[in-house]
Order: structure tokens, then sequence, then C-alpha cells
């Protein structure tokens, strides 16, 4: 009489679980748990991680000296903002050559920002003084120019036509390395 006892409640407790939508999700989160628990929580295999390049030494540029920065003939990038020049290597994702600011890396990206455009033809190629911007277009060249310095290295200055560049020592190198 047990047995007969037993064998109606296992089915019943079967259909309960498979028939109520609730039991069923809740018997699928319990399996999901669990798998989580036995799985554990592993990093994805994302293959080889590039190594990150050495600080570059400070140092200024002329347009065509940032050229080859691009990500593409050299894979470290760089680019300008408002006569500044900054490593964005380790913003390849953005500014590398399959990047949403891949036209900027290897140049003065200072016009391109202000006006938010991301077309080639919009940067020039020589010194840009940037005098014909507005004031809302000057701000927001002031606010990426902010955003860059807080989140990449700088290099150095972008040089006009003529200008010579700074002798930069050591110890403003030394200064650079306490900060971060």
């Amino acid at each position: 009489m047990a047995e007969e006892e037993s064998e109606q409640t296992s089915p019943g407790i079967l259909q309960e679980i498979f028939t109520s939508p609730l039991n069923l999700s809740l018997l699928c989160l319990c399996l999901f748990l669990l798998y989580k628990i036995f799985r554990g929580d592993k990093p994805a295999d994302v293959g080889e991680v590039e190594e990150p390049l050495p600080k570059l030494k400070k140092r200024d540029f002329t347009l065509e000296e940032l050229k080859p920065y691009d990500g593409v003939t050299n894979p470290r990038i760089l680019m300008a903002v408002n006569g500044k020049v900054f490593d964005v290597t380790r913003g390849k994702k953005f500014y590398g050559p399959d990047g949403p600011y891949g036209v900027f890396a290897g140049r003065d990206a200072s016009r391109g920002l202000a006006t938010f455009c991301l077309d080639k033809e919009a940067l020039k190629d020589t010194h840009d003084d940037l005098s014909d911007l507005n004031a809302m277009q000057q701000e927001s060249l002031s606010e990426w120019e902010t955003q860059f310095t807080h989140k990449y290295d700088y290099i150095g200055k972008l040089l006009k036509l003529g200008e010579e560049p700074t002798e930069y020592t050591d110890d403003e190198e030394v200064k650079d390395k306490k900060k971060d």
C-alpha cells in the first residue's frame, strides 16, 4: 500500500512541476543558477592580448610628424586637439582605423570635434588657426580638450609652421609618472 501511495505522488509532483508555468519558471531559474555555480565565472577566451606600448616621451609634433601615428602605419595612435597632442592608443576602439573617430588619428582633430563633423574633408592638412569657429564651437572644442586631458596622456604641442619645439626634460616626465 505504501508503494501504491508513492507511485501516485511521484507522477503528481512531476505533473505539478511541468504543468504550472510558475513552477516551470522556478525550475529553469534553479537549473540556470546551478549551471552558473558549477561553470563559474570564467572569462571568455579573447585570444592574444596585445601588450601595451611603452609610454611615449614628451615631444612636440608638426602635422607631418603626426601623420604616421594613425594606427595603421604605426600601432600608436596620436591626435591633436586644440594645439595639444594626445596619445589615444588605449582608445583604439574609437580612434583606431576601424573606429568611429578613426578619421582623426594622426591628425589635428580640433575642427572636426568642434563642428561634430567626421568627414575627412572637414580636416585641414595645413595649420588651422580655428579663428572662424563660433562661440558654441569654441566651447565644444574646449570641452573635448578637457576630456582628452583627463583621459589620455599629453605628449606635447602641435607646432605651427616655423615654430620651434619645446625641450622637455626628464624631470617633467618624472612628475607625470608620479601623477599616474
